[in-house]
């Protein structure tokens, strides 16, 4: 089997899969952006979208990539000519979807440890308009350091590095700043990048001149990436994808079908990133982008930690097949569309956030990508908190009344939550007799209420605990007494039963 690489791709050779290979005029194209990361989801979703676009004639930029970790190496990127497969696999509007591109969007990928100069050197070009970046959550961090060094330690230095090698190449031109959009997983996390570059520039002594420039001449982007991208399947399954794909691929790529990039920026933003055009319901550039983060953060994330326990105590391991379960698949409609989205704290026109809520559905029943419940319910108290408790309260101050899915989710959480210190460390429940982890760092607190106190009285005393939630949720009418009602029929019958008996009618929490 043969390796992808450029001579391949323009021979688009036949393979049992359909495959969108790319056009020799895309390899002519003029590096554009300055990417640091080598990551799936960058090259999953936002170098994939830059492909797409090239297709289209409506970016024409290829991209060079900065691999800024010492992990890993290079030499897939070489062998491969940069090239890589992506294979969408997912769900859409209920339609199963599958297709293979092969992507060219990357010109090239440099070392920040042993090609630091060229990256330099890079900085200076005139058609580089364009800088992403996807360096993990810590990434976005001030670490006081000369941006000398060859190369600086932090994202933030490097950046700064490149922004400041530009500024002296271009004599301070305001027409060279550039579009620089992270994709780290932070709220803000443009605003919290330029902060940090400003302030690494003031402790650099880097001069009021360049500072002016910095903040004047380029635009740093707020922006939100939704996709799920595990990247290259299990050995077995990546065997028998390329022997159908007829080639081999050591960057393949897999991705869901759905996809959202938000952006926050103006018209001169949108008209830098013309990729935008190729796939406007994919890249959103507005200059408000909140709406999103809400919908993605109370209706995704939300309904996952709201349904995990339930799902789980309930034996379904993963996502996916507990959507083949009525009462489940029923729960999770209902508590995502009846009670989270109105309650989220932002206004949202109902047939948007619809919309969005179908989509996580099909999302959740792509039958390509499995989601385990128990990586879910990583540190699932802070995930309540942030996620949930800002719906519940905002769908009290709207209607008054006491969410019953919602309800029903956070006892079921309470429920999971009932462990004990396991000898070697950590904490572990039981449900049918087999042994779960429970990893979260309120456990040892959860494990203590457990054992000292009936469901009635540790219920009231966690939803007491504003350290946990912000607020005393024992305020809000008519909560804690559903709450302990449905703790106390999944004690006594289990999940499925309650769950039986939920959509039957025959179990209503009365609230007064």
């Amino acid at each position: 089997m043969a390796q992808l690489t450029k001579q391949l791709a323009l021979a688009a050779p036949a393979g049992r899969m359909p495959v969108a290979w790319p056009a020799a005029a895309m390899f002519a194209l003029p590096e554009k952006v300055l990417q640091f990361g080598t990551g799936v989801l960058l090259r999953g979703l936002p170098d994939m979208l830059i492909d797409q676009a090239n297709r289209q004639g409506l970016f024409n930029g290829r991209i060079v990539v900065v691999k800024s970790t010492d992990g890993g190496d290079l030499s897939a990127f070489e062998r491969q000519d940069s090239l890589y497969t992506v294979a969408v696999r997912g769900v859409v509007d209920g339609q199963p979807v599958e297709e293979n591109v092969v992507c060219a969007s990357i010109s090239r990928v440099l070392s920040a440890k042993s090609q630091w100069a060229e990256i330099l050197a890079f900085a200076a070009n005139p058609d580089l308009q364009v800088v992403i970046s996807n360096t993990t959550e810590v990434g976005i961090q001030l670490l006081t350091e000369s941006i000398e060094l060859t190369p600086p330690q932090s994202f933030p230095g490097k950046l700064l590095a490149v922004l400041h090698a530009r500024f002296k190449a271009f004599k301070g031109d305001p027409e060279r700043g550039l579009v620089i959009v992270p994709t780290e997983l932070i709220p803000d996390n443009g605003s919290k990048l330029e902060a940090i570059v400003l302030e690494l520039a003031h402790r650099n002594d880097l001069g009021s001149e360049f500072i002016d420039w910095l903040e004047s001449a380029n635009h740093f982007c707020n922006s939100l990436v939704d996709r799920i991208v595990p990247g290259l399947p299990e050995p077995a399954a990546a065997e028998t994808m390329q022997a159908g794909l007829g080639y081999e691929d050591e960057l393949l790529t897999i991705t869901e079908a759905y996809a959202l990039w938000a952006i926050e920026g103006d018209e001169a933003v949108r008209n830098v990133l013309s990729f935008a055009a190729a796939a406007p319901e994919v890249v959103i550039i507005r200059p408000d982008i909140n709406l999103f983060r809400e919908l993605k953060l109370r209706l995704l994330n939300g309904t996952h930690t709201l349904s995990f326990a339930l799902a789980h105590l309930a034996g379904f391991g993963t996502v996916r097949e507990s959507l083949d379960d009525q009462h489940l698949a029923r729960f999770v409609h209902n508590l995502m569309l009846a009670d989270l989205l109105p309650g989220i704290p932002y206004p949202v026109e109902e047939k948007v956030g619809q919309r969005f809520g179908m989509q996580v559905l099909d999302r959740f029943r792509n039958p390509y990508l499995e989601h385990r419940w128990l990586a879910i319910s990583a540190q699932a108290t802070a995930k309540m908190h942030m996620r949930t408790v800002p719906t519940l309260l905002h769908y009290y101050r709207q209607h008054g009344a006491v969410p019953h899915y919602f309800a029903l989710g956070f006892a079921a959480y309470l429920l999971f939550m009932r462990s004990t210190a396991q000898p070697g460390g950590g904490f572990a429940g039981e449900i049918n007799g087999k042994s779960y982890p429970v990893v979260d760092e309120r456990a040892a607190y959860f494990a203590d209420l457990w054992a000292h106190h009936s469901p009635e009285a540790l219920t009231t005393a966690v939803l007491h605990n504003a350290a946990l939630w912000g607020h005393d949720l024992n305020r809000l009418s008519g909560f804690t007494e559903c709450m302990v009602f449905y703790l106390n029929q999944l004690l006594k019958e289990g999940a499925s039963a309650t769950l039986t008996a939920f959509f039957a009618k025959r179990l209503v929490a009365v609230s007064s």
